[in-house]
């Protein structure tokens, strides 16, 4: 069934092996049979288990392929066997899975993918301390550093994950009757890895990852329905902060708040340009507190502040909203209900928590108010002021004098000209005047001006009237662009501490689209290729996007969402612009290390030019020199001699095979090709063949290597670990001609991780202290350069090869003289994390 339409990943997700991945996936397969659906079984683990075994009784399975590797035979899933059969759905084992050497993929999920790109559903099981983004986290939980991982990315792209979840109790017990592990293995995997804690805190975190990946789920459905209305789907506490000295105390109220019922913390910052919130100045505390918490922190821009943190709200799924009471007063809070009415009318199905502090009760911030309401103000006084200064006028008519009456209506056109605005001014002078030329000046209830100082008493408040609106807008206007200018610069300085602290394009874009409350951010290059994106739906080109930004060099910051103001195109052409930064960086960076990678490779090409003359040159001669004298007649040889000059020709020739390998493997190791395949291997019998090898034709040598491994196992690729135990023993008689060489193995336990130290120790001349590290590093030889010497590779591909495996090698004296090489190994799978 292959075609263009992508197949579905289906994963079944445990929290540590033995939970029952295997079971739930075969005992789907036969309802998807029954069904009527073609399954078959690409590949699935056993382990011995005899109930894992009858489950694939009356499923189809593709037969495994072997693979060859330095001896060892191994099998894998054959891949293209099972894309010839092309079934509707493959069961596929253990997605984390590294495959031997020499197949198509290095990792099990890279086949997964190809299935999936033929068309073919998957279904597959992982456990949750294989995912890379947990890898630290399990390792600090149980000890154990875990090799086989699997990209989020990848897990994330599934179409279904199922959590197949079993108490930390119930999975011991399973332990216990030997239905995970042989019994050898249960006692050790209990008190390690098995450990009731381990269990409860790796469940704990299967948990959490899996509920954020169904919130991102449930996020992205809501945004493809337009849906924005809030889904109580999971506790989520949103709270509001001005950065001011209140903040932290909100934070803190909201931190309670949100315990109490497991939820999510977001502190969302909301900047304006108009002075009605402050700049922010205790923001660097609160993102400190917020760190302790495990709080995020926002900052969304925008003018109106109800409207913004409720879209924020709602955008996030937000359940419950803390906001701090207002610090207006009474008296103003007749005009003005303040942010927090306002939003508490508008939450819909949000909870809303009015917090009290302590700038509430003491705090007397006054904040300009918006242009409009002021305008709106000034027009309103304009006709309202003078008829009420003439009513107050009429009132006292007998008691006041014109010039106390024109006095009355100066002070009104003033507190009309204080609002702003000259043309409310100007109408509210010349309706004043208006009203005390009409209602006082003699003849009264007349528009005519008998006397010249009336005149100049409505021209004179109309021109303090203009005067003074002038100066106030003058001031207004200042104040906005102080205000907007200290918006710009945090805004600016949120973008450029995103840069600094993380300075990868996503994490730029990232905090564009939060700003900006935008549903798609990208960035493309000049050739119109996406560098980068953030949201559920970056922009591909300027097509799908309603604001576009273009830096000096060509590139193009790109945002789809709500369409912005020119001034927020001005911050975005800066943003852009460090955007452009960040990408000439990071092309500098990787022009940088693939230089200091051909300088790397020059100085090994140098250093092999000049180390491996004499070495390559000293076998060759004695090979040369021996046929030579085979070949010639001048001398008859009996047949000890002739035998003699044979084994110098062999030795000779097995010396440059070895010299050739350790080449080639310092080259894999250089070109970082060496792809371990991990598995439980037991030393001794990997001890054995590496002797044989290292040892052809030098039986007297053999003699003198004693193995002695008390049964000792470690978990490590067997080809790497032959190779490894061939140069140490190769190394330790060749430097040590006339001593007993003595390789150990044993097992430590009280590390918190079993671990195998594997030790060859010769009674040589020995090492000295200072030259030790050196040794393990490419083309150094200690002593002289004879053909015993070699180039100096052999402990470097032994190093090499130890570390890809997750081990260490160290040098030490051996007591009495002579040199110890110790390596350190992963003892077995259950102390290391094993699948199951």
């Amino acid at each position: 069934m292959s075609g263009s339409t992508r197949g579905r990943l289906h994963i079944y997700l445990g929290a540590a092996p033995g939970v029952g991945k295997t079971t739930e996936m075969l005992e789907r397969a036969h309802r998807l049979v029954a069904e009527g659906k073609d399954v078959v079984v690409g590949l699935v683990e056993t382990h011995g288990r005899a109930g894992t075994a009858a489950l694939l009784d009356g499923l189809e399975s593709v037969p495994r392929r072997t693979v060859a590797y330095r001896g060892t035979r191994m099998t894998e899933m054959d891949l293209p066997a099972v894309l010839e059969r092309a079934p509707q759905i493959a069961l596929v084992d253990e997605l984390a899975h590294t495959n031997a050497p020499g197949v198509e993929h290095a990792k099990r999920w890279q086949d997964v993918s190809d299935l999936l790109d033929a068309g073919i559903d998957v279904h597959s099981t992982l456990n949750i301390q294989h995912l890379e983004s947990l890898n630290d986290v399990v390792s600090r939980i149980t000890g154990s550093e875990q090799r086989e991982k699997v990209p989020d990315a990848v897990v994330r792209a599934a179409d279904e994950i199922e959590l197949v979840d079993l108490s930390p109790e119930q999975l011991r017990l399973r332990l216990l009757a030997g239905q995970v592990y042989r019994a050898e293995r249960v006692d050790a995997a209990l008190g390690n890895y098995f450990r009731v804690g381990n269990l409860t805190a790796l469940r704990e975190l299967a948990l959490l990852w899996l509920a954020d990946r169904v919130d991102e789920a449930l996020g992205r459905y809501r945004d493809t329905e337009r849906i924005t209305d809030t889904w109580e789907a999971r506790e989520r506490v949103v709270v509001a902060i001005t950065g001011g000295p209140e903040s932290l105390t909100l934070v803190r109220r909201a931190s309670r708040i949100a315990s109490r019922s497991s939820a999510e913390l977001v502190i969302v910052h909301v900047l304006r340009g108009d002075g009605l919130v402050s700049a922010g100045d205790r923001m660097p505390e609160v993102r400190e507190v917020a760190a302790s918490l495990g709080a995020t922190v926002h900052t969304v821009a925008g003018d109106d502040v109800r409207a913004t943190l409720l879209d924020f709200a709602r955008g996030v799924n937000a359940t419950q909203l803390v906001l701090g009471t207002s610090r207006r007063s009474r008296w103003r809070r007749l005009f003005d209900e303040g942010i927090g009415s306002a939003v508490l009318q508008d939450s819909g199905p949000i909870d809303v928590h009015m917090v009290t502090h302590p700038e509430a009760s003491g705090g007397t911030r006054r904040s300009a108010p918006r242009p409009a309401t002021r305008r709106t103000a000034a027009w309103a006084g304009a006709i309202l002021v003078p008829l009420l200064v003439g009513g107050v006028n009429q009132l006292f008519d007998d008691r006041l004098d014109f010039s106390s009456q024109g006095w009355f209506f100066l002070v009104g056109v003033l507190a009309v000209s204080l609002l702003g605005g000259v043309w409310p001014a100007a109408v509210c002078a010349i309706v004043s005047g208006l009203v005390l030329n009409f209602f006082f000046t003699h003849p009264r209830f007349s528009v005519t001006i008998a006397e010249p100082a009336n005149l100049v008493s409505i021209l004179v408040m109309v021109a303090v009237a203009i005067a003074v609106s002038v100066l106030v807008d003058l001031s207004a206007r200042r104040h906005r662009e102080a205000t907007q200018s200290g918006r710009d610069a945090e805004l600016l300085t949120l973008f450029a501490r995103a840069a600094l602290r993380a300075p990868r394009l996503d994490v730029l874009l990232e905090k564009v689209r939060d700003v900006y409350a935008q549903d798609g951010v990208a960035f493309l290059g000049a050739d119109g290729t996406i560098l980068a994106g953030a949201g559920t739906q970056p922009p591909v080109d300027e097509g799908a996007a309603t604001t576009s930004v273009e830096t000096e060099s060509g590139d193009r910051l790109l945002l789809a969402g709500p369409r912005l103001t020119g001034h927020d195109r001005k911050i975005l052409a800066i943003v852009a612009g460090h955007a452009s930064a960040l990408v000439r960086n990071q092309e500098l960076a990787r022009a940088a290390a693939d230089s200091q990678a051909l300088a790397e490779a020059d100085r090994l090409r140098r250093s092999l030019l000049s180390a491996v003359g004499h070495d390559l040159r000293t076998p060759l001669s004695a090979a040369k020199l021996s046929v030579s004298s085979l070949r010639s007649g001048d001398v008859d040889f009996g047949p000890e001699d002739t035998a003699e000059l044979l084994a110098t020709v062999e030795e000779s020739v097995d010396h440059l095979v070895a010299l050739v390998d350790n080449l080639l493997d310092s080259s894999r190791l250089a070109a970082g090709a060496v792809h371990p395949a991990p598995r439980q291997v037991d030393v001794e019998e990997t001890a054995v063949t590496a002797l044989v090898a290292a040892t052809v034709g030098r039986k007297s040598d053999r003699q003198r290597v004693t193995v002695d491994t008390a049964g000792a196992t470690v978990w490590a690729d067997p080809g790497l670990l032959e190779r490894v135990l061939g140069n140490l023993l190769d190394n330790a008689l060749r430097h040590a001609p006339e001593s007993a060489v003595r390789l150990t193995a044993r097992t430590l336990w009280d590390t918190g991780q079993a671990r195998t130290l594997i030790a060859v120790a010769d009674d040589g001349e020995g090492i000295a202290a200072p030259s030790r590290e050196a040794v393990l590093r490419s083309f150094h030889r200690e002593g002289d350069t004879n053909a015993s010497t070699g180039i100096g590779l052999g402990l470097s591909v032994v190093r090499g090869f130890v570390e890809a495996m997750g081990g260490t090698v160290s040098i030490d004296e051996t007591p009495g003289g002579g040199t110890t090489v110790e390596v350190d190994l992963p003892a077995c799978p259950d102390a290391g994390g094993a699948s199951a």
